[in-house]
């Protein structure tokens, strides 16, 4: 067991706050992927695939892997995946608002 305090983006907290975060937005983009649809009935594509990235990212960093290679940490930063995951929630409230 080691004495040595973790970084904040390591704990426990915002680790689950990764998965809390991915879990539903993932559920919406699988069950109902219509539920992203515009007012015009169309999906604004480039910014789902942000979206996904941010999915992604946050089950990455939620699960506990920890890329080694700086590229990979890049595309899995957590604070990423947080502001893609946002992204995607904003995009789903676009949609359901008339």
């Amino acid at each position: 067991m080691t004495t040595e305090a973790r970084p904040w983006l390591q704990r426990a907290a915002s680790r689950a706050l990764s998965l809390l975060l991915a879990v539903p937005l993932s559920l919406v983009l699988l069950v109902h992927p219509a539920a992203m649809l515009d007012a015009e009935g169309r999906y604004s594509h480039g910014l789902l695939m942000l979206a996904m990235w941010g999915v992604a990212a946050g089950f990455v960093h939620g699960v506990g892997f920890v890329p080694r290679a700086w590229l990979w940490q890049l595309v899995f930063h957590p604070l990423l995946a947080w502001l893609l995951m946002g992204l995607g929630y904003l995009l789903l409230l676009r949609a359901q608002l008339p």
